[in-house]
C-alpha cells in the first residue's frame, strides 16, 4: 500500500454546497494538473527503472533464487514516505518553489519504488487497470466536487478503515494468506474510492481557507494534488492485485 498524507495543512472539511466560482475552478484545475503531471512522471520513472538494466541491477537481485530488493532498493521503496513527511510537516515553512521541487522529487522517487509492478504483472494488464482506475477515480472525484452532501462522516469512517487494512497488510506479511490479501484488496478499493470523494470535497474547502494568498493557495494546491495522487495510486494498486495478470 502506498503512502497517504492525512490533512497536513490542518484544514477541516466543509460540506455546504457553494456557488460556481471561477477562482475555485481554476484552483481545482491546478490541483488536477499537478496530480496528472505527477502520475505521468511516476509512470515514466517506473518504466525506465524496470527496463534500464543498470538501474534494475542496482535496485533488485533478480538473479537470486528468490528475487529481492538490494539495500538501495529498500531505501528507494521507503523514500516516498520521507518526501510526504517533508511536505506534510514543512509545507508552511517551504517556499512555493521549494514545495514544488519536493513534490516533483516525490513523484519521481515514487516511480522508482513502483517499478516492481512491471516484474509482477504484464504490461497489458497494467495499462488496462490504469485506465479502469482513471475512469473510476474521475467519476468519484467529480461527484465529490459537485455534491452538496457533507462527506465528513464518511471520510472519517474511511480513514478508520484505512488503518484496518494497514494492520491487516502487516499481519499478512507473516501469514501469507491469499484469502486475507483478497479481502484487503476488496476493502481497499471501497475505502480509497470513498476517500477520493471525501478528499476532493476537503480540497475544495481548502481553497476558501487560503483565499487571498496566492502563496498559500499554491501550496494548498500541491498538498491537494499529493492527497489525490495517493488516493489514485492506492486505488490502482488494489485493483491491480484483483485484476492484474501476473507474470
Amino acid at each position: 500500500m502506498a503512502y497517504r498524507d492525512q490533512n497536513p495543512m490542518g484544514y477541516s472539511s466543509q460540506s455546504a454546497a457553494v456557488p460556481y466560482d471561477a477562482g475555485l475552478r481554476a484552483y481545482m484545475l491546478g490541483v488536477y494538473n499537478y496530480m496528472a503531471s505527477a502520475l505521468a512522471l511516476t509512470g515514466i520513472f517506473a518504466y525506465l527503472a524496470s527496463h534500464w538494466a543498470p538501474l534494475v541491477g542496482a535496485l533488485y537481485n533478480l538473479q537470486a533464487t528468490h528475487p529481492s530488493m538490494t539495500g538501495l532498493g529498500v531505501l528507494v521503496a521507503f523514500a516516498p514516505l520521507v518526501f510526504v513527511m517533508v511536505l506534510g510537516m514543512g509545507i508552511n515553512r517551504l517556499s512555493l518553489a521549494s514545495a514544488q521541487g519536493v513534490f516533483w522529487g516525490f513523484a519521481a522517487v515514487m516511480g522508482l519504488s513502483l517499478s516492481v509492478i512491471f516484474f509482477a504483472y504484464s504490461g497489458q494488464s497494467i495499462v488496462r487497470v490504469f485506465l479502469i482506475t482513471s475512469i473510476l477515480f474521475g467519476s468519484v472525484s467529480t461527484w465529490g466536487y459537485a455534491t452538496g452532501r457533507d462527506l465528513t462522516s464518511m471520510g472519517h469512517f474511511m480513514i478508520m478503515g484505512l488503518w484496518g487494512i494497514f494492520l491487516a497488510s502487516i499481519v499478512n506479511i507473516f501469514m501469507q494468506s491469499s484469502g486475507l490479501q483478497f479481502m484487503v484488496s476488496i476493502l481497499g478499493v471501497v475505502i480509497f474510492t470513498g476517500l477520493t470523494a471525501y478528499d476532493t470535497q476537503r480540497i475544495k474547502a481548502m481553497y476558501y481557507a487560503t483565499a487571498g494568498s496566492d502563496e498559500m493557495a499554491g501550496k494548498s494546491a500541491i498538498m491537494g494534488a499529493v492527497t489525490l495522487y495517493l488516493d489514485f495510486i492506492n486505488l490502482f494498486l488494489m485493483l491491480l492485485r484483483l485484476m492484474g495478470d501476473r507474470r
